[in-house]
């Protein structure tokens, strides 16, 4: 364990904090034989089984054409499983901020944030999520310019703050919701810009792990407090399939690595039934491309999950793992979540639990 993950966890203990939470993005995927209507269903009724395990929050993420996300229209998902739901977090994991207007944005989530007060969280990040004839499509103009997300982020902020006498231009409703703010990224750019900013940053590690180690160092050693947080917070995505016997989750996973393989083929689709002997269909690369997730997922029993996620979690001292669970069956994925949340029951039983 690094020197680094040493004082994150000692910083913990010391303030009798829970040593990870736990949350959810949920990508609302569309599987095969189904319709997008289906999708939105079921992470109605997952993000309610996940509010009564104890789960911290739930995301969803913003995906343009693609025929196995249903996720696209993120502000209107968002407020259909916070309207089912009471106490859990709901959120943005994250808004695509280059494919809109700051204005917009805070006007949505200042609208969400009034209807569920201190329950919606905004995690934001600077790709398109999608292709470059999609974003055409989505900017119309094309004056969206992925450099000017600092620039974004930032008047996304001031219209979230109270409005200031003479302020010409009001978010309403959004002034004074103060939604709180996190950075994604899948490499060093938004890890930096965290930083700077004093914003939780949130890597996605559950399909991008490359730059996990480097990225996690420069944040924690270049944050700034701010208004918002006084010390780096880390949530790091990480793919989970548990099932109760270890044959049937290494089975289940193959639906989400199919999804995964076809998606760097350049042909995204709805997620597809599980088929046994997958990975030696593959060729070598695509093979090494699977190998290099592994480091970021789970796979197993619950007794071998655990210990892959205990591993993950000393390795680099998360302060939130953000559980990403793709499987086609819609009962074998709310027991995958609902093994996961018995874990981390297990691993933050010595700490006070968030109320």
């Amino acid at each position: 364990m690094s020197p680094v993950n040493s004082q994150t966890l000692k910083r913990k203990e010391k303030r009798n904090e829970p040593m990870t939470q736990y949350s959810i993005l949920d990508l609302v995927p569309v599987t095969e034989g189904s319709t997008p209507g289906d999708a939105l269903q079921k992470s109605l009724d997952l993000i309610q089984h996940a509010e009564s395990w104890g789960y911290t929050r739930y995301w969803v993420a913003e995906h343009h054409n693609m025929r196995g996300i249903a996720s696209a229209a993120t502000a209107v998902v968002i407020g259909h499983l916070a309207g089912g739901t009471s106490r859990i977090r709901v959120g943005a994991g994250g808004i695509m901020l280059p494919n809109h207007a700051p204005l917009v944005v805070a006007e949505q989530f200042g609208t969400l944030a009034s209807l569920y007060p201190d329950r919606i969280d905004l995690g934001l990040g600077r790709a398109p999520g999608t292709d470059g004839l999609t974003y055409q499509a989505l900017r119309r103009n094309q004056t969206g310019d992925v450099t000017e997300f600092p620039r974004d982020v930032a008047e996304l902020q001031h219209y979230l703050k109270p409005a200031q006498e003479g302020q010409r231009v009001v978010a309403t409703p959004g002034a004074g919701t103060e939604v709180p703010i996190y950075i994604l990224g899948s490499s060093l750019f938004g890890a930096q810009l965290a930083a700077l900013l004093g914003l939780p940053f949130a890597f996605a590690s559950h399909f991008a792990p490359a730059m996990m180690d480097q990225a996690i160092e420069i944040y924690r050693e270049n944050f700034k407090p701010s208004e918002q947080l006084q010390a780096p917070y880390v949530m790091l995505g990480y793919n989970v399939c548990a099932a109760d016997d270890e044959d049937k989750a290494q089975l289940l996973r193959t639906s989400s690595l199919q999804s995964f393989v076809n998606l760097r083929r350049g042909r995204p689709g709805q997620l597809p039934p599980p088929i046994a002997g997958f990975e030696e269909t593959l060729s070598p690369g695509e093979q090494h491309m699977l190998q290099e997730l592994s480091r970021c997922a789970a796979v197993g029993n619950p007794e071998a999950v655990e210990k892959q996620i205990r591993h993950f979690l000393a390795e680099t001292g998360a302060d939130e793992l953000i559980i990403v669970t793709s499987v086609f069956d819609h009962a074998d994925r709310l027991r995958s979540y609902e093994i996961t949340a018995d874990i981390f029951a297990r691993i933050n039983e010595p700490s006070r639990k968030i109320g």
